[in-house]
């Protein structure tokens, strides 16, 4: 099966390459052409438009920063989109925002996947990135094998199922980095030396996946998680949105959200979002670091967390 990806950053370039070596036929598109030298030295073909690309595949995935981009590139693609063909959408949206869009494209008998992912940029390198999928299951299943190819999927239900589900684990995500700041912060202050700190809180009732992969480039000072301080708050506002919107609420992520904002304030939208620790790091004037950390997460990094039971509960 052909298939068409626009949106090669951090995350997307990684999910095409995946495709690319399970022996899949790719179209690629992205502003930026230069994102794509990889994809095209590894046998994908260019797309001059988002219309170019739908065109050439059976099925067109995005992965785009923004509801306002995924808007814009569906509305660009669907010319160009065959009925019967499938628009999988792999970006972080609201469910009002795909829920129109859905039926945007299904006025072109085009049918859609939610599939957003999650587990960070490495995961995506590695093909192992979680994949909740939502949509029809004979749809699904057609695309199964491809979405393997990229990660564990695991199918939700509709649409709604899995764009909340992907919101959930953000909110998660989010609020448990900003915990690890304050822990890691109270070793620091306590002379604990952090190299031995992060240890035993990964072999203890209080380890996460957060702390297995952030802390670890937290600890070596880049910070750089491959996710931006604006996409964090996006997500973070989504969150919120769905408990004001299901009547739940939502206490702690509302700390959470209001934290992020504060970060982005201090250190800037494209800042990396494990940046939120600096806060504490800035107000306390300790520094959270020790040697022998990352300052990048590559596709090998091992964790102690549940990726085998994220693998067994994707199986068929």
């Amino acid at each position: 099966m052909h298939y068409a990806f626009i949106g090669l950053g951090h995350l997307g370039g990684h999910l095409a390459m995946s495709l690319l070596r399970a022996g899949f036929a790719v179209s690629v598109h992205d502003l930026e052409r230069s994102a794509a030298s990889r994809l095209l030295a590894a046998g994908a073909r260019w797309a001059a438009s988002p219309a170019d690309a739908a065109r050439q595949a059976e099925a067109l995935l995005t992965c785009l920063p923004s509801p306002k981009a995924s808007t814009a590139v569906l509305e660009a693609a669907l010319p160009g989109m065959r009925a019967g063909s499938t628009w999988i959408e792999m970006s972080t949206n609201d469910h009002p925002t795909l829920k129109a869009l859905s039926e945007r494209a299904a006025s072109f008998g085009v049918a859609t996947l939610a599939c957003p992912v999650s587990g960070g940029v490495h995961a995506a390198e590695a093909g192992t990135i979680a994949i909740f999928v939502g949509g029809p299951q004979d749809v699904f299943q057609r695309h199964e094998p491809a979405l393997r190819a990229m990660g564990a999927a695991i199918h939700l239900g509709g649409l709604e199922q899995a764009a909340v589900t992907k919101v959930a684990t953000n909110m998660l995500a989010f609020t448990h980095l900003i915990a690890v700041g304050e822990a890691l912060m109270l070793c620091k202050t306590s002379g604990v030396d952090l190299a031995a700190a992060f240890e035993a809180i990964r072999a203890s009732s209080g380890n996460s996946f957060v702390h297995e992969t952030e802390s670890q480039v937290i600890l070596n000072g880049s910070y750089d998680i491959g996710f931006t301080m604006d996409l964090a708050c996006k997500d973070a506002g989504f969150a919120l949105e769905i408990g004001r919107r299901r009547g739940v609420p939502l206490r702690l992520a509302a700390v959470m959200e209001q934290t992020f904002i504060e970060a982005r304030s201090r250190y800037g939208g494209e800042a990396w979002s494990s940046m939120v620790v600096k806060i504490l790091e800035d107000t306390t004037g300790h520094a959270l670091r020790a040697p022998g950390f990352p300052a990048k997460l590559s596709k090998d990094v091992r964790t102690t967390s549940s990726s085998d039971r994220l693998a067994d509960l994707s199986e068929p």
